[in-house]
Parts: structure tokens; C-alpha cells; sequence
């Protein structure tokens, strides 16, 4: 799980990366005008590329769990699973974020509410530390909150997917008549 959440961030600092430092260099050596040009175009295709591999790498995490392979097999795997079904999978996520903002949001405002009051109104450097703790705080329970359900949602379309492309509904249909010894393998791909 490391391996792939590392090898994400490293790939988006990466792309950015790449962005940033191509517009600087076309600030450098032809003007502030085409590195405007060229920093417009190279930052929506890189929010562009960003919530494609975003999509795309939807399942990895959940197939190194529940499918027990590596980072790289869980990348191919993901991309095999999402390749077809690419724009179904991004609405689903893109619909499931809003709903989880929503709710960590309506979780948060009473906590945020009540520290900006205290940030106001605070002239003590205590009253500004219990402020801010108690605006972290709702945050944080706002994420407690969401966060089991995104990981919900992206489970599910990931049994979804494998039944759509796999028949793994047959699968899971014996395993639920008792014909194997553990329902844990049948999420295996490969026979351990």
C-alpha cells in the first residue's frame, strides 16, 4: 500500500513537475506571454492527466489487498479492469467525492463555525490554539466519516467491474453454495 500510494505522489509531483518547469523556461527564453500561453495549455492537460490516472489507478490499492499481488501487477490489473469502462468508473468517483464533500463538510461547519467565532474574537494565544484544534478536529471527523464510504464505493465498483468483465458473479456463486473451503481465495486471481 506504501509502494503505491509513494509511486502516486511521485508520478503527480512529477507531472506537475514537468509543467512548471517547461513554462519557466519558455518565460526565460521567449516572454511572459507565450509562458502564459504554454502554462494554460500544459496545466489542463495536466488536470487532464491527473484525473485520468486518478481513474485509472482506482483499484490498485484494493487489488493488492483483496487480489494479494504486487504494485506493478495491481497497476496492470487496474488499467486492464478500467479500460473499458473508463468514463463510468470516473462519474461514479466524481459523484461519490461530491457526496463525501458534502458530508464532511456538513460535519465540519459546526466545529469551523465555532473556531472562526473563537479566531474572531480570541485576543489570547490560547483561545487561537483551541480555535484551530477544534477546526482540525471537525475536519478530522469529517474525514472519519467519509472515508469508509469512498473506500465502499470503490470496492463495490471494483466487484462490479470484475463481474461485468470476469463473470465473477459464477465465482462468488460457489462460494456461497459451500463448494470451496475459504470465500477469502475466491477473490484470488491467481492459485496460491
Amino acid at each position: 500500500m506504501l509502494g503505491i500510494t509513494a509511486l502516486e505522489a511521485v508520478g503527480a509531483l512529477l507531472l506537475i513537475g514537468v509543467a512548471v518547469g517547461v513554462t519557466v523556461a519558455v518565460a526565460e527564453f521567449v516572454g511572459a506571454a507565450a509562458a502564459f500561453v504554454v502554462g494554460a495549455v500544459l496545466g489542463l492537460t495536466g488536470i487532464a492527466a491527473l484525473v485520468y490516472l486518478y481513474t485509472m489507478l482506482s483499484f490498485a490499492p484494493t487489488l493488492i489487498v483483496l487480489e494479494r499481488i504486487g504494485v506493478t501487477a495491481a497497476i496492470r490489473r487496474s488499467f486492464r479492469l478500467i479500460r473499458n469502462d473508463f468514463w463510468r468508473v470516473f462519474g461514479i468517483r466524481l459523484l461519490a467525492a461530491i457526496i463525501a464533500g458534502v458530508i464532511a463538510g456538513a460535519v465540519t461547519v459546526p466545529f469551523s463555525l465555532v473556531g472562526q467565532v473563537m479566531l474572531a474574537v480570541g485576543e489570547s494565544t490560547t483561545m487561537m490554539v483551541v480555535a484551530l484544534v477544534l477546526i482540525t478536529v471537525g475536519a478530522a471527523i469529517g474525514q472519519i466519516v467519509t472515508a469508509p464510504f469512498d473506500a465502499g464505493v470503490v470496492v463495490l465498483l471494483y466487484a462490479d467491474r470484475r463481474i461485468r468483465a470476469e463473470a465473477f458473479d459464477l465465482v462468488l456463486r460457489t462460494g456461497a453454495t459451500g463448494m470451496v473451503d475459504s470465500t477469502d481465495d475466491l477473490w484470488l486471481t491467481q492459485p496460491r
